[in-house]
Order: C-alpha cells, then structure tokens, then sequence
C-alpha cells in the first residue's frame, strides 16, 4: 500500500526508515520495562543507604507502579493534544532526567518523589511504542512489527533481576538507574532524527471520567501492594481500597454511558475484536510475570543459586521467546489465529504442569529447557494477542487502544505478583504444619531412644530436622502456585473461540474479525 493510499484508507504514510526508527522503539521501551524490575534486587542495599524500614522501601517499587497505571488512560487524548512526537520525546527525556535524580537520591522521600516522575514520564512509552510500529509498518505485516516490540516488553521482566544483581555487585545500586541514562539518550536521539509527527483532531478531555478511572486503578493498585504486608482482609485498610475502587469504577462506567465524550471513545469500546485482546494480554501478564516473581525466590532461596545462575536459567526463556516470536510473526500469515493462541497457551499449562513434578532434586539443564519451552509458548501467543485488537480498529485510535492493552497487562501483571507471593507464604506455613504434625519417631524410622543423647547434640538433629522441613514445604508451596497458574492458563484457552480466522478484505489485506 502506498503512502497515499494508505492515507486515505485512515492510515498513516509509512516514515522514511521505519527500520532505524523501530529500533529506537523497542529501546526506549526496554529501557522502561527493564526498570520496573531491575530495582528489586537493589532494594536490601536501598533500604540502608537511604535510611528506610521495611515498610517504607517497598514505596520505591509501589510508587513507580501506582504512577504508571494512573495516567496511562490520558496517553491518547494527550497525543491528540500536544502531538505523538512532542509527548514521545518528553517521555523519554522526563524517563532519563528522573532515572539520574533516583540515581542521585539521599534518602527515601527524595527517592519516592523520583520514582513517582520516573513512573509518570515512562508510562505513555508502551502505548506510544505499539502504535508508532504500527504506523511504522504495512497492515499485512504488524505481526511482524507486534513480534518485534514484544521482544522488548518480555525481555525486560527476565534481564532486569540479572542486570540489576550484577550492577549493584559490582559497583553499587545508583547504577540501576543510571545505566537509563546511556539508553534513554540514544533513544531520545533517534527518536528526534527519526519519529515523525502524527496529530489527530484534538478533543475535549474528560477530567470527571478520568479522576475516576484514576482513582480506581490507584486504590485498586495500592490494594494489591499493601495487601501481604498488613494481612489483606484482616486490614481495615485494604477493605476501604477495594470499596473505593470498585465504586471508582462503577461511577467510571455510568458516567461514560451518560456524557458525550467520555474517556475512552464508545466507537472504542464496542470493537469486540479489541476487548478480547485487552482480555487475552491481561492473562498474558498474569502468566509472563507470575514464574518471574518466583523463580529468583525459588532458585536463590530453596536451591542456593547465585544471582548469575538464576539469570542464567530466567534467560532461557527470553531465548525461547524471542525465536518463537521470529517464527510466530510469519506463522499469522498462513495459520489460523484461533490455533495459534490455543496451540500457545496449551504449550504454556504444559509447561507449568511439568513445574508441578518438579522436586529438590531437579537439575539445572531441566529447569533451563523447561524456562525455553514456555518462552516458545509464551512468544506465540504474545505476537497474535498483540496484533488482534487493532486490525479492526482506524489509525486514529491506536494510541487509545494500545493505552488500555498495556494497562491490561500491567494490571494482569500487579494481580500475579500480589496472587502469587501471597499464595507462597500461607501454602508454605500451611505445608510445615503438616509436614511437623506428622513427624513422630515411628514415621521417621527413628529409636526413640536417640533422644537420650546429650541435649546439644539433639537440639542440633532437631534444627536440621525443621530446616529439612522447612526446605520441604516451601518447595511444596512453589508447587502449589505452579498449580495456579496452570489453571489460570487453561481458563484462558476457551477465549480463543471468540477469534475468528483471518479474513482478506478488499483491499487485499488480512484481517481478524470476531463473530
């Protein structure tokens, strides 16, 4: 398609070197993606250097994310409003200032501050980043484009642990965020050499629609942060945020329904085809994100790896990722999406359920080839799901729907981490009351008369005796999430049904439509 015609089909002319300017993309969007994980293992040393409790330096992770989710919904009238180019390279350049001044922090309100600017600046980076590679490439070929900016939004959560470990080892942990700097400034380069400007009509923003869905993910965000640490429902505390959000949301709804310009466009909102995928991806970032907040425990806590090893085993599945991304984003052309997203998903519970055999014993080669299968599985998937909810959708609302695709995924990505280190902990106090409860002697094998022995040589078989236990039932609870999530991902495969194969239109150009 021409740059004419595609024009006036509703698309955008394709930008001179649209291959140099996808690579900036996909850099500035590593480099966001890449820094809401690489300061976790930083945190022990944070915590000191900046004089914080353990309450208060969970702020610097809870911060950044409660920033983000906020204002992602203004991300399409913002870019209506000041230009696609102006807010994209304000982005980047609010992203790198702000990385430098958490670099620079002395102590945890300065760095909560920071965090908070560095989570307004880089949440518009995704949404913007999906629909430039869209506008960036042919419509027959936004799979390809869509395999392309995944690679960066999966690669983050699984490069994000190992640098950050090997950053903060080896030099100390103001580099994870310095190390944005290099980053964010070639991005910011390319994007001013390269990005061309798209404007839309401007329309009137709806500050009520907007306060409110902003309250509601805020209350809804803090929710899922605070919960492990006062106890969920047994604190006052989190029964007001789930009451504020889920009545945030509800006025959200019945305004939107009654004004004339609300929020998001209903011409939006009825597009079946784009509800699905923001469905699809919200499963895609509970399942991407769950093993990767479990892994680094299990492998570090139960086993004993060094961060180096559990990044070595976590990068298996960035491998797979990205080959079955090269592979998936020509597969669309030929294959049916319905099979594709089943075949990926099936893949994906199969692997979680080989996790559920898993034992104290399983070797570092079988949990490497296992990361590498669901990484195929897991690039499948991501490639379709990322290109469904625009290939009905007019060029003008990308911006918009890529806006709720990614918050979808952050929020399916907040549920699990919240989900399943909540599960960890109750499983695994859980398990060791049983397993204690049925060491006797006689289940043991043990003489009752050992017991005789000397009272430090007993106290000493009893500590490694509980230790084993211990060992035992977290192992036991890693298990039982395992499960979990398997589960999660078989519900998801009914989804498929509602996607319907692609078609050729009239233009010749293929599409999926839903039924």
């Amino acid at each position: 398609m021409s740059g004419a015609d595609a024009a006036a089909g509703g698309e955008h002319p394709i930008p001179r070197h649209a291959g140099w300017l996808k690579a900036v993309v996909v850099l500035a969007t590593l480099m966001q993606v890449l820094d809401m994980t690489i300061a976790n293992v930083a945190l022990p040393h944070m915590r000191s250097a900046l004089g914080a409790n353990q309450d208060t330096i969970s702020w610097v992770l809870t911060s950044y994310i409660l920033a983000s989710a906020v204002v992602i919904p203004m991300s399409g009238w913002l870019s209506d409003r000041i230009g696609r180019r102006r807010l994209y390279l304000l982005s980047v350049a609010g992203f790198v200032a702000a990385s430098v001044l958490c670099g620079l922090a002395i102590n945890i309100h300065e760095m909560v501050l920071f965090r908070i600017l560095q989570g307004l600046s880089g949440a518009f980076l995704s949404p913007l980043a999906q629909a430039v590679m869209l506008d960036s490439t042919p419509r027959e070929k936004h799979a390809r484009a869509m395999a392309l900016f995944g690679m960066g939004i999966v690669l983050g959560p699984v490069l994000g642990p190992v640098l950050g470990g090997w950053l903060t080892e080896h030099f100390n942990w103001r580099w994870v965020f310095f190390v944005n700097v290099p980053l964010g400034l070639v991005a910011l380069t390319g994007l001013w050499f390269l990005l061309p400007d798209v404007r839309h009509p401007p329309r009137r923003f709806d500050r009520t629609g907007f306060l409110l869905v902003a309250l509601a993910l805020a209350s809804f965000q803090l929710m899922l942060d605070r919960g492990e640490h006062v106890d969920w429902f047994s604190s006052p505390e989190i029964w007001i945020e789930m009451f504020v959000s889920i009545s945030a949301l509800w006025m959200f709804v019945v305004h939107s329904m009654g004004v004339r310009e609300p929020l998001w466009r209903k011409d939006l909102l009825r597009d079946r085809n784009l509800l699905v995928g923001v469905a699809l991806m919200a499963v895609m970032g509970f399942v991407l994100t769950g093993p990767m907040a479990l892994m680094p425990i299990m492998l570090q806590g139960i086993f004993g790896y060094s961060v180096m090893d559990t990044g070595l085993v976590l990068a298996t599945r960035g491998i797979g990722v990205i080959f079955m991304m090269s592979v998936a984003a020509r597969l669309v052309e030929r294959i049916s999406v319905r099979a594709m997203i089943a075949t990926g998903w099936a893949v994906i519970a199969a692997t979680f359920w080989e996790m559920t055999q898993w034992n104290l014993d399983i070797t570092w080669e079988m949990m490497a080839l296992n990361g590498f299968v669901q990484g195929l599985g897991t690039g499948l998937v991501f490639v379709t799901i990322s290109t469904v909810p625009f290939t009905t959708l007019p060029a003008r609302h990308r911006t918009d729907a890529a806006g709720l695709v990614n918050l979808s995924r952050s929020m399916g990505s907040s549920i699990s981490v919240s989900l399943v280190i909540t599960l960890l902990s109750r499983n695994a106090a859980v398990s060791n009351a049983d397993l204690t409860n049925n060491l006797t002697p006689y289940a043991l094998g043990i003489d009752p008369r050992m017991f005789t022995l000397p009272d430090n040589l007993a106290e000493s078989g009893l500590a490694m005796l509980q230790a084993e236990v211990s060992r035992q039932a977290s192992m036991i609870s890693f298990l039982d999430d395992f499960t979990f999530m398997m589960w999660i991902t078989i519900c998801a495969i009914p989804l498929t049904l509602l996607v319907k194969a692609a078609q050729k239109n009239d233009k010749d150009e293929r599409v999926f439509v839903l039924e």
